[in-house]
């Protein structure tokens, strides 16, 4: 197989295949463009070591432009770089559909999709499958034909989940389930959702009707049991008490510091959102041992440990890059220099 374009030609076609607010972010560099947020510490040897016959090779890493994603991003930056690649870095990239242009494309080598976005955004599947194995691996053959390789899902599984404030709970029976939800009295069932998850079609009315409660009904949850509230919102509102379960999505930070609780979907309503890496398929063809490298790193990366870095950068104001390099260095992936 033929070489792929050296990285001047390489990052200048990535580049070019990011518009708009993508464009915006990019700077000039040595050689190419490289986005603004290119930044990742320096780092030192650890137990990801430079693959045989990569040689500087270029390789691109895109992600899109949310926290948990650059956080992602740049763990497959230092990760590709530790490999011994010359990494061009598209992380924070904006919305779901540019980075999977460029990976479509070939202009990136390398992202983080969510089983359940790529199910129900990209192959256009009108119900996603909780099983989590299940959905990983219909989206996985789903795309061989599209010449994209998905690695295998990490445990974090960001989908949609109630939350209750932990002090709120001795009030609530002790309710952990979301079954548990049919056992109290209709004034507890309070919720806070956002506008979206309130009228979509594997949302809060359906959601309800799977545990048995009927939206709209005195006896089940009556209409004004439920506030309408901005994304953001809904965590704050949540912890002060003005519902007694919000709408969040599973690895959010605030989860933690605001010592809210979810409870466990035990009757799997909500549909997989595990993260996977996923290859350009001619890259992994000529560069088989990464998917090597990040699958060493893909079962670290828990719900537990992306809530505790996602809280470092958006509650503690840290930088996405300096936060994977610490999850890197704990791991022994890389180490500092």
């Amino acid at each position: 197989m033929s070489r792929r374009p050296g990285p001047r030609s390489h990052r200048l076609r990535a580049a070019g295949a990011l518009t708009g607010a993508a464009a915006v972010g990019l700077l000039a560099a040595g050689c190419g463009l490289q986005p603004a947020t290119s930044y990742v510490p320096v780092a030192g040897p650890g137990s990801i070591q430079p693959l045989e016959g990569v040689d500087d090779a270029p390789l691109t890493v895109t992600s899109k432009n949310f926290t948990e994603q650059l956080i992602l991003g740049k763990i497959s930056v230092l990760a590709a770089q530790a490999a011994g690649f010359d990494v061009t870095d598209l992380t924070n990239a904006p919305g779901s559909q540019p980075p999977r242009d460029l990976i479509l494309s070939g202009e990136a080598d390398l992202t983080w999709e969510y089983t359940g976005t790529a199910w129900l955004a990209f192959l256009g599947e009108d119900a996603g499958i909780a099983d989590q194995q299940e959905q990983w691996a219909a989206v996985r053959d789903a795309d061989v034909a599209n010449g994209l390789v998905w690695g295998g899902p990490a445990p974090l599984n960001n989908t949609y989940a109630m939350a209750v404030r932990t002090e709120a709970l001795p009030e609530l029976g002790g309710i952990t389930t979301m079954s548990g939800l049919a056992e109290l009295p209709p004034e507890q069932r309070t919720f806070c959702v956002e506008a979206e998850f309130n009228s979509r079609a594997d949302g809060m009315t359906p959601m309800l009707e799977h545990y048995g409660l009927e939206r709209g009904a005195a006896t089940g949850v009556p209409d004004g049991n439920i506030g309408i509230y901005d994304t953001g919102a809904i965590y704050g509102a949540t912890d002060t008490g003005a519902c007694n379960f919000g709408e969040v999505f599973a690895t959010d930070g605030r989860i933690e510091a605001l010592d809210l609780t979810l409870l466990e979907d035990d009757l799997g309503f909500f549909p997989a959102y595990n993260a996977a890496p996923v290859y350009y398929g001619e890259t992994l063809e000529e560069f088989p041992e990464l998917q090597e490298v990040f699958d060493a790193i893909t079962p670290t990366l828990t719900d537990e440990a992306l809530r505790v870095m996602n809280l470092r950068v958006d509650v503690e104001g840290e930088e996405p890059a300096d936060v994977a390099f610490d999850f890197m260095v704990d791991n022994g992936f890389i180490s500092r220099p």
